[in-house]
């Protein structure tokens, strides 16, 4: 067995590749189907047999996750996942529980989907853009019409049939600037209690034609997965990095006040750990990173999600068990090279502590030189910007919480210390949209 072995690590499979039945116009993934011509994208049972053996096998951990993505991870029917429960039954050891994840865009779901989720506790991520016209604006079908109304059907039966489930929310060009419109529609009318809020920056090369149609295999002006991740120039439907933090702040306001402990966003959370001196428990916020690979339909493992390209393709499980390549010097290096290529800008950078670069993925901005040098470099983030604004608005009240927390208090005591500061601040004709505790 190659290099040291981790005791536990993050693996999303995806049994359908990059087979969807929507074509949302900011999905990263559709283009990986080109990586398999021909294929028609199902997972086989020999695939599912060895992913679900191997990953069991591979945990130290005692709670090991089965995780399943997309593309749409339903389009394999609920026979599939019924058989990888069973799969999961069989091979978990002694002592050890298997817990399920299931990202879907919900608009297959139906009562026998859900009561299959609620009989084997799966944890539902559902993704959804904001009310109708934000969610629709790119999260559409095949002829372009909009999936609100399908989304909407299956949130209410995953409620109905008391699904736990949490909100993935793209932050994209069309709802970037209705950060509180955005975040009232989850919280208030889906009654939302876990969120993500991820930001959409894809690359695209300058030279690419305008997007002419929707669909799932080599559309106009989408980079192709197969050109590598190059292209100096982000898409129609990326956010402006300023603009992020923006929404970021804005609803971390709104959250400030009312919302602690009661609904939980994981860039808030994952803020919190860094401040109080925890991992972040988010990969992108993590000094490293290489503990969460993706596993293709045919065993093809590959280094993250957002990495599914052939340089990034560690090899296929059917022949080489998953913890070689988990282990393997080249994704230990692929991991260390997180930290070990920030440019001196980040390096010198006051809330480095709570970002570590973010994701690699995002890293081809040109950085301004360090302090000692008026030279520069490449492997800035692209959304640089964007989390200084925001690390830098929540610093006071992240170490007001992280000081609770260190004397055994609730953090969502500061919501009551931002009542009165806000009280304060009305009676002197102060009080302003945006206010810090």
């Amino acid at each position: 067995m190659a290099g040291d072995v981790p005791p536990a690590f993050h693996l999303l499979a995806k049994p359908a590749g990059a087979a969807c039945n929507l074509a949302c116009e900011y999905c990263f993934y559709l283009d990986k189907g080109l990586l398999y011509p021909g294929s028609h994208l199902r997972m086989s049972e020999e695939v599912l047999r060895a992913y679900i053996e191997q990953l069991l096998a591979s945990h130290q951990a005692p709670e090991v996750t089965v995780a399943w993505q997309g593309g749409e991870p339903t389009l394999m029917g609920l026979d599939f996942f019924r058989r990888s429960v069973e799969l999961a039954e069989r091979y978990k050891r002694p002592g050890q529980t298997v817990a399920y994840t299931l990202q879907t865009n919900g608009t297959r779901l139906d009562n026998e989907w859900c009561a299959f989720f609620k009989e084997h506790r799966f944890l539902i991520g559902l993704s959804v853009d904001g009310p109708r016209a934000l969610h629709d604006a790119y999260r559409v079908d095949k002829g372009g019409r909009g999936s609100f109304d399908q989304v909407m059907r299956g949130w209410n039966l995953l409620c109905k049939h008391n699904v736990d489930t949490n909100i993935l929310c793209a932050v994209h060009a069309a709802n970037a600037w209705h950060p509180l419109e955005v975040h009232r529609f989850l919280r208030d009318e889906l009654g939302a209690r876990f969120i993500q809020y991820i930001p959409i920056v894809e690359r695209q090369s300058p030279k690419a034609p305008s997007r002419a149609k929707r669909g799932g295999e080599g559309l106009p002006g989408r980079r192709c997965c197969l050109d590598g991740l190059t292209g100096p120039m982000v898409t129609h439907c990326s956010v402006k990095a300023e603009q992020y933090g923006s929404f970021l702040v804005d609803v971390f306001e709104e959250w400030v006040r009312h919302d602690v402990g009661k609904v939980f966003v994981q860039t808030f959370d994952a803020a919190l750990a860094n401040w109080y001196g925890e991992p972040a428990g988010v990969c992108i916020f993590q000094e490293t990173c290489g503990l969460a690979l993706v596993l293709e339909h045919n065993g093809d493992l590959y280094s993250c999600d957002h990495f599914v390209e052939p340089a990034y393709r560690l090899g296929n499980i059917l022949d080489e068990p998953m913890i070689d390549l988990l282990s393997s010097p080249r994704q230990r290096q692929f991991g260390l090279a997180k930290r070990d290529g920030l440019p001196r800008y980040c390096r010198e950078c006051d809330v480095r502590f709570a970002c570590h670069g973010e994701c690699p993925r995002n890293r081809f901005l040109t950085a301004p030189g360090g302090r000692a040098s008026g030279s520069s470099e490449t492997g800035l983030n692209y959304l640089c910007a964007g989390y200084k604004l925001f690390f830098h608005h929540v610093d006071r009240p992240m170490r007001i919480m992280a000081e609770l927390l260190r004397r055994h208090r609730s953090p969502a005591e500061i919501m009551r210390m931002c009542a009165a500061e806000d009280s304060r601040r009305l009676a002197r004709g102060t009080a302003t949209v945006r206010s810090e505790p």
